[in-house]
């Protein structure tokens, strides 16, 4: 683990210094990331660039980078996504501020003057996670419809065959 970085910033005296933070993160130690991917091995690599804008408001310009292994959808097997991100944020210090951010930031909320820079880079992996994960290296999906196309509706066994057994024969 690259270590280039604190736990925790002050976005405003870090901004104000034209600070910029680089390294890599343990997959493990992202929990709500966890229960969306297969595995939690690997790391995730970042860089944060703050700076403030002609507002004066902290602004991180971050990119984020894993290679995470998902559960392809179409065959439901795991598979390894590249996922990268690059986002500007926007520091605000209430809800409330939400309004005053322009169009082009993300809103991230300090938590008492301070930003966690390893939850940044957990919260844009998982805005990276696509909706559906899907294997591109798949072409073609072979499944089933439920409905067995050379198998004759005679041949094909009820569900409830052993049922009228069951209930005394009625």
């Amino acid at each position: 683990m690259s270590r280039e970085f604190p736990d925790w910033i002050n976005p405003w005296t870090a901004a104000q210094g034209r600070r910029r933070f680089a390294g890599t993160v343990p997959l493990v130690r992202m929990k709500r990331l966890a229960h969306l991917v297969e595995s939690t091995d690997g790391a995730a690599a970042f860089e944060a660039s703050l700076s403030l804008d002609e507002d004066k408001r902290p602004v991180i310009d971050l990119q984020v980078a894993a290679e995470l292994v998902l559960m392809c959808q179409a065959s439901l097997r795991p598979y390894v996504a590249p996922v990268s991100r690059r986002s500007t944020l926007g520091v605000i210090e209430s809800e409330a501020e939400v309004d005053l951010l322009p169009d082009n930031y993300d809103p991230v909320q300090a938590d008492n003057g301070r930003l966690a820079i390893a939850g940044l880079v957990e919260d844009e992996l998982i805005l990276a996670l696509p909706q559906v994960p899907r294997n591109p290296a798949i072409d073609v999906v072979n499944y089933s419809t439920g409905d067995d196309e050379g198998v004759k509706e005679a041949e094909r066994p009820s569900p409830f065959a052993g049922l009228r057994d069951k209930l005394g024969g009625q």
